[in-house]
């Protein structure tokens, strides 16, 4: 999902926007408390590292089976939409929420990423090559329950060139972290041209951890160096995004492995996303990617020439009733939290 590529190669800080007046009203506003990450050790040893990796056969990959995020648990009353609702229209027009974007604007941006006009796709194979093929992968692991699971993830640009942005259900699901968690850049049909990356540190939210919360299904996870060398040495890294104004033009990415699709493709969908007026604080966006796909990257101002963008939320969920819309967190001071500790961690 696969050929030429732009490694990135320098880190850009720019930070922007200011603190919303004291007082002011923030739908799902946290404490400084509730915005400290959660992590912990998936793997401690060399040796405990090298048992992963060998784990991971071809066949084992390409029998994992696609996670799926469980959906919001609260019931809801469902009504007809109404006219200009972006569920009925396809992302055109928007009903106005009430949402707002707390904290200060930041982003760590990759080299070259420029502007470029985005068409709308519900979801088609990437086949224009760039970073994204690289730096997008499928994600591995083991459940609780033993089964062998899979995500997706996206290499992202980060101080110690060792972090994969995913969601949350992708490194803990039903009380339980996974293991034997494992990121494959640039997968193809059970190929790995880049190797096989073994997670060493996991974070989430707390509100994840606590009770699986899905608007803050976002996670990070620290990968061990590979033959000397970091991740994103290896194939580059998205920038990343937080507090960004929301109903904006994105790309989503993952690596479908439920019907219809079975997880040898990277896939993409396109266009203006819109605020879940049903249940959550989430954005949606036209898509027809399956289980799999979670944890995938959606980016800002993303470059289809370079493969470059801004990561800024990553698929989450879809509704039973509504399957054609994929839906993901809004990256506000939690996620940011997560990717800063997750940098900030230790790689070896």
């Amino acid at each position: 999902m696969h050929h030429r590529v732009a490694l990135v190669s320098a880190v850009a800080l720019a930070v922007a926007g200011a603190l919303l007046p004291a007082g002011t009203a923030q739908a799902g506003a946290s404490t400084e408390l509730d915005r400290r990450p959660v992590g912990w050790t998936a793997t401690d040893s060399w040796s405990e590292r090298r048992s992963v990796s060998q784990y991971w056969t071809a066949q084992r990959m390409l029998a994992a089976q696609p996670l799926s995020a469980p959906t919001p648990r609260r019931n809801v009353r469902l009504g007809q939409p109404s006219e200009g609702d972006p569920w009925a229209t396809g992302g055109s027009r928007f009903r106005r929420s009430g949402f707002s974007t707390r904290g200060a604007a930041f982003s760590v941006q990759p080299v070259s990423a420029q502007r470029t006009l985005i068409p709308n796709s519900p979801g088609l194979q990437w086949t224009d090559g760039g970073a994204i093929v690289r730096t997008l992968g499928r994600v591995f692991f083991t459940t609780a329950d033993g089964r062998n699971s899979s995500c997706s993830g996206t290499a992202v640009t980060s101080a110690n060139e060792s972090v994969v942005m995913t969601a949350g259900h992708c490194v803990k699901l039903n009380g339980a972290a996974h293991r034997n968690w494992a990121f494959v850049p640039a997968f193809d049909d059970g190929r790995r041209p880049f190797g096989t990356w073994v997670g060493t540190r996991m974070l989430t939210t707390q509100q994840w951890n606590a009770r699986e919360d899905i608007n803050f299904d976002v996670a990070a996870v620290v990968v061990a160096p590979l033959q000397g060398q970091t991740l994103t040495d290896v194939v580059g890294g998205q920038g990343v995004a937080f507090n960004q104004a929301r109903q904006r033009q994105m790309y989503a990415f993952g690596f479908p492995a439920a019907d219809p699709f079975d997880g040898s493709e990277l896939i993409y969908c396109s266009g203006r996303t819109f605020n879940d007026t049903v249940q959550t604080t989430d954005q949606g966006l036209r898509c027809n990617m399956t289980g799999g796909s979670s944890g995938g990257g959606w980016f800002l101002n993303f470059n289809e020439g370079t493969g470059q963008g801004m990561l800024n939320s990553v698929n989450s969920f879809t509704y039973n009733f509504a399957p054609n819309f994929m839906f993901g967190p809004f990256f506000g001071n939690e996620a940011m939290a997560v990717y800063q500790a997750a940098q900030n961690a230790d790689a070896l």
